[in-house]
């Protein structure tokens, strides 16, 4: 990454980790002996687990990833820009602590979408199909939790707090509700947060639980036991083992790590997703809610309220947040196997509007994606000089999905049967 107008080729996307060549895959093109959710047998990425970092409701570009400081006044906004540590690439003014670390990701400048409703675009952003027809494609988390085999008591896929991505969308597609994720429910700054997720009050003691538990595993008469009982047991599994319990319990860290990360929403769900990264979990979502910021951009993005002395809003908060998460991945030496996505449904319009804010706008977005076989200190793709369109490599959400199924090691190019065939 020397400068911010360097031109990369589609040759270049090989050095990115990327067979899709964020170009003009489409991973409907397939061949019909191609098992489902195949693994790649060979692997661009080595991406044996991933944390979505979700910016729900859209996150503007223009204040984050892509700033326009040479822009007119209400094309650049009320927000300055930071420099990283990368010669002529600068960020958003909130992202001081991700400016010092481009060595550890890279950004996509270029990502473009027709789809400018939340519900629609989230669903198009992470299956990486237009909604429409008679069977909607999955989100990528979903296929890739069924590919993994959860080596602890926990889900292979945990949502913190919830899994209601833009407007509560039905990402599962054509796939059934049991595809799902644990969604905790709890945000984990609520006091007694492990408490909550593991109510002790009325907590049947452990012999009493394990009766239980062979009483489900009893014959049925039917082959095996029903799905309702498996999931029961996999319940009391759970609320057995004390081991997990402690996964929950963020208070073990010390009280600089968790000020590290930052005690708001964003920053705790982060330290939960490492803690769960390293208990095995192999696929973690992050909701952070708040990015429809049609209004009052500068006081949301930035401030987080009026007359604060030291910016807290989604920006910053996020920053800190993320640069923790990248570090302690990086010394524990997990970030090489684990793939880092922020991202959101959509980008912001190129102008402020009469509210102080920004509307929708999905012709141009970024993404941050870090680890698992992504090239590090790079900056893919570029927008005009107004951040309106892709002037350089633009990507679609089919292009992202496709190289993340790749990073993950599944086959993008495979073919799964819907329910009617």
């Amino acid at each position: 990454m020397k400068s911010q107008t360097r031109n990369f080729s589609r040759r270049d996307c090989l050095y990115f980790g990327t067979l899709a060549g964020l170009g003009t895959c489409s991973w409907q093109r397939v061949a019909a002996q191609t098992p489902p959710f195949s693994q790649t047998q060979n692997r661009f990425g080595s991406a044996k687990r991933c944390v979505l970092i979700w910016l729900d409701g859209g996150p503007s570009h223009l204040e984050m990833f892509d700033p326009k400081p040479e822009a007119s006044v209400e094309v650049r906004g009320p927000l300055g820009t930071t420099k990283t540590s990368h010669t002529g690439i600068v960020f958003g003014e909130g992202l001081t602590q991700l400016a010092k670390r481009t060595s550890q990701f890279t950004v996509v400048r270029s990502l473009t979408s027709p789809v400018g409703e939340h519900n629609l675009a989230t669903h198009y952003a992470l299956s990486g199909h237009i909604p429409g027809g008679r069977a909607a494609a999955p989100a990528f988390m979903l296929p890739t939790a069924q590919s993994r085999v959860s080596q602890s008591t926990l889900p292979s896929h945990i949502a913190i707090p919830n899994f209601s991505l833009g407007g509560g969308s039905k990402l599962q597609g054509y796939l059934t509700a049991d595809t799902l994720p644990w969604s905790i429910g709890i945000d984990p700054t609520a006091d007694n947060f492990a408490g909550l997720v593991f109510p002790q009050g009325s907590q049947l003691t452990d012999g009493q639980l394990a009766r239980r538990r062979d009483l489900l595993l009893q014959p049925t008469g039917e082959l095996g036991a029903s799905q309702e009982q498996s999931a029961l047991v996999a319940a009391i599994d759970l609320l057995r083992d004390a081991t997990t319990k402690q996964v929950f319990e963020l208070e073990r860290e010390s009280p600089g790590t968790r000020g590290r990360y930052g005690m708001k929403s964003i920053g705790q769900s982060c330290l939960l997703a490492r803690r769960l990264l390293e208990a095995n979990v192999p696929l973690v979502t992050v909701n952070n809610v708040g990015w429809d910021t049609h209004d009052r951009l500068h006081e949301r993005l930035h401030a987080g309220y009026t007359g604060a002395k030291a910016p807290v809003g989604l920006i910053p908060s996020l920053d800190q947040a993320v640069a923790a998460l990248l570090d302690d991945l990086q010394s524990s030496g997990l970030l090489d196997e684990t793939l880092v996505v922020v991202m959101g449904e959509l980008g912001r319009t190129p102008k402020i509007n009469a509210q102080g804010g920004r509307d929708h706008w999905p012709r141009a977005y970024s993404v941050l994606l870090a680890g698992g076989g992504v090239k590090r200190g790079a900056v893919f793709g570029k927008t005009d000089r107004v951040g309106e369109v892709p002037e350089d490599d633009p990507v679609t959400p089919a292009d992202l999905v496709a190289t993340m199924y790749h990073l993950l090691g599944l086959e993008p190019h495979s073919r799964e049967p819907t329910p009617d065939g």
